[in-house]
């Protein structure tokens, strides 16, 4: 199998089959990110040849899988033509594949015409992961993500359109001391127009090597405490309204929070005004200082 550096995919994925498409990302700018730090380029498609290679290995031990998993931080950047190529050629060797999922940005739907994104469905693809971290247009600015808040809007309606089911990643403490509460209200708004099948958060977690440690030592940013990420998870849940799975999934957060929204708010709330109430900032923060991988 052809896998370059660590080989990132979501805690839902665990059970699909992986094969590598692209590695790093497209954007590589995200001043929080450093996960693929370790390689030699930011982005790099995989050769068709050893593509190829992988579907045929792993199709010996997982011929009758339900779910493929390209790898890499952005596959859906891919034009239309190698995508409907990738899915073919899958199909192939996994004939009895259901759906086909991977990362993406806002930014790779936006060049896909709506007859495109509908036979992408058509061919397979469905449950994308998109990292859109927040609804607040100011955090996603200066965290230099690439697009705003109507691009989200915009680009995940037209997945609802062409019937394409997506997830969203949330990243707790995104918009900074003294701004998560407000960060999870904007957020709350976004997301309230739209249908994400699931939405999962990760808590901000602040590597020395990151372009944002940079901003923090010249004293433009200021890291949420933990009991601030608490209160803003505890924000977000309470003021969102559609009916989505919920879960802080991934070894940044302090806590487990798992529910059905909208009717497991109200358990899911309490659960963390209990967190909130009897939660030792410096104790907490331990958490975060010996976290040795997200």
């Amino acid at each position: 199998m052809h896998y370059t550096g660590t080989i990132w995919r979501p805690p839902y994925e665990a059970y699909s089959a992986l094969i590598q498409v692209t590695v790093g990302c497209t954007h590589h700018g995200c001043k929080f990110c450093t996960l693929y730090e370790e390689l030699p380029f930011d982005f790099r498609l995989s050769p068709v040849t050893e593509v190829e290679q992988d579907l045929k290995e792993l199709a010996k031990y997982y011929k009758n899988t339900k779910r493929v998993f390209f790898t890499g931080g952005n596959p859906f950047a891919l034009s239309f033509e190698k995508l409907e190529s990738l899915a073919k050629m899958t199909r192939e060797y996994f004939p009895s594949m259901q759906s086909m999922g991977c990362f993406a940005r806002i930014t790779d739907i936006t060049p896909k015409s709506k007859e495109q994104l509908k036979r992408l469905r058509e061919l397979g693809f469905n449950e994308i992961t998109i990292g859109v971290e927040t609804g607040d247009d100011a955090a996603l600015q200066f965290m230099n993500k690439g697009f705003g808040v109507s691009e989200i809007i915009e680009q995940c309606k037209r997945l609802e359109e062409a019937g394409i089911d997506y997830h969203f990643f949330y990243l707790t403490g995104i918009s900074g001391h003294g701004k998560g509460n407000f960060g999870a209200k904007e957020t709350a708004k976004v997301f309230n127009m739209l249908h994400p099948k699931r939405i999962v958060v990760s808590m901000m977690t602040i590597t020395k090597t990151s372009k944002l440690f940079q901003e923090i030592q010249k004293g433009n940013w200021k890291e949420e405490s933990e009991i601030e990420k608490l209160e803003e998870l505890k924000t977000l849940i309470k003021n969102l309204k559609i009916h989505t799975y919920f879960a802080t999934e991934g070894s940044s957060n302090l806590v487990c929070v798992v529910g059905n929204l909208p009717g497991n708010k109200k358990k899911l709330t309490t659960f963390l005004d209990k967190i909130i109430k009897d939660g030792n900032e410096a104790e907490l923060r331990k958490y975060r200082e010996n976290l040795r991988s997200l």
